[in-house]
Order: structure tokens, then C-alpha cells, then sequence
């Protein structure tokens, strides 16, 4: 079974597979600060999934902020399970199910835009670039593989190059962190209240972590 969760708000896409649907709980909680309306699809390919298990799925979805819920199926019983449940269900042949798997994939991005303020508590992670247009409220933790862009104010934690990348950098049009990390190294914010106005990038320079002027280069 593979579970698609869609924003289409910030474009986020999530696929998720091989649940074990007695023990969904972590699985679902990464999801629980994600920006709505979300939407989510199922598909169950030569799988009986009982209205029981079905059930226990629904009330993890119930919890997020889900607008639509779909199961397209080849096995009859699990098709009828969901719709026992009122859930839009829809019997489809194997083939067609994978067609529809390969082309959410063709879609998948490891780049994330994120549009709003980022909150207390809340944690955004991206397999590549994470660009953020609002705030990054204290308390918040960002981080990416590649770079961090935050076009609003960087008042929480931002984690960049964590998959090692020296050559990551954390842009913001005001940088003022609780902690910055790059790859390996790790630097806390600054006590006084940035004074520039313009905006400010945090790279790896000779072993530590710098912050300059982010200056844009425009041709004529």
C-alpha cells in the first residue's frame, strides 16, 4: 500500500509506503504541522485491507487538516471496506493503479516552497532547496539538504547541508537565529537585534560560520 499526501497550497508532496497499520502513530506525526488543506490518496494494489484497519487509518487522516480522502484498489473487498466507511472508493486494474503511482512520482520534487509564517513547534524538512516566503517564528526548526531561503524574518532554527553539503548556505532578508547549522558546524545566534537592512546569507568559510550582505547580482 502506498499513500500519497498532497499541499497544494505550498505544492508539498508526500509518498509514504509499506505501513504497518497497528502502529501508524510516528508515522503520522511528521505530517501534523504540514500546512492545509492536505489531500490523500491510497492505493492498494492485490491488497485486502479490512474496514477495521481502514478505520484506524481514517482517524490518524481525521486528525490532519484533510479535505478529501481517496482508495483506488484492484481488490474488491478493500474497495468496499472504504466505501463502508463513506470514503470515495474506486476499483481500478493493477496497471492503471501503477500509472497513477509513477505519475505522482514524475511530480515529485525534492525543492519545497512554503508559504506562511512557520510557528513554535512547527518543523519543516526538505530533500533539497526549502524556501520559505513568511517567518520562521522562535522555536521552529528548518532544515534542508541543500539551502535554506527565508524571505521574512529567521528567528528559529535552520539546518542546512544536512546531508553533509559544505557548500550549503541559509539566506535570510533578516537573520537573526536562535542556531544556524551547516553540515557539521553549528553557530548560535547573535544576542543583539540585526541593525542592516538588507538581506544576509550564513555559508562555511575556513572551518566556521559566516554571516555577510546577501548580494543579488542583476545584469544590465
Amino acid at each position: 500500500m502506498k499513500i500519497v499526501l498532497t499541499n497544494t497550497k505550498s505544492k508539498y508532496l508526500e509518498i509514504f509506503s509499506s505501513l504497518n497499520l497497528d502502529n501508524i502513530h510516528e508515522t503520522f506525526k511528521k505530517f501534523s504541522s504540514i500546512k492545509g488543506p492536505l489531500e490523500a490518496k491510497i492505493f492498494a494494489v492485490n491488497e485486502q485491507i479490512s474496514s477495521h484497519q481502514l478505520s484506524k487509518l481514517k482517524n490518524h487522516f481525521d486528525k490532519l487538516n484533510i479535505c478529501s480522502l481517496y482508495i483506488y484498489s484492484n481488490n474488491r473487498h478493500t474497495v468496499l471496506s472504504g466505501k463502508s466507511l463513506k470514503i470515495d472508493s474506486a476499483f481500478i486494474k493493477e496497471q492503471e493503479i501503477k500509472s497513477k503511482l509513477l505519475l505522482f512520482n514524475s511530480k515529485k520534487k525534492d525543492d519545497i516552497l512554503h508559504e506562511g509564517t512557520v510557528r513554535s513547534g512547527e518543523r519543516i524538512s526538505s530533500n533539497g532547496n526549502l524556501c520559505i516566503i513568511g517567518d520562521v517564528n522562535p522555536g521552529a526548526i528548518v532544515s534542508a539538504k541543500k539551502n535554506i531561503y527565508v524571505w521574512g524574518k529567521l528567528l528559529g532554527i535552520a539546518f542546512a547541508g544536512k546531508s553533509g553539503d559544505k557548500n550549503a548556505s541559509i539566506a535570510s532578508l533578516y537573520l537573526n537565529p536562535l542556531q544556524l547549522r551547516i553540515a557539521d558546524m553549528i553557530a548560535i545566534g547573535p544576542k543583539d537585534k540585526p541593525k542592516n537592512c538588507y538581506p544576509e546569507i550564513a555559508i562555511i568559510d575556513k572551518e566556521t560560520i559566516i554571516i555577510k550582505p546577501h548580494l543579488i547580482e542583476t545584469k544590465n
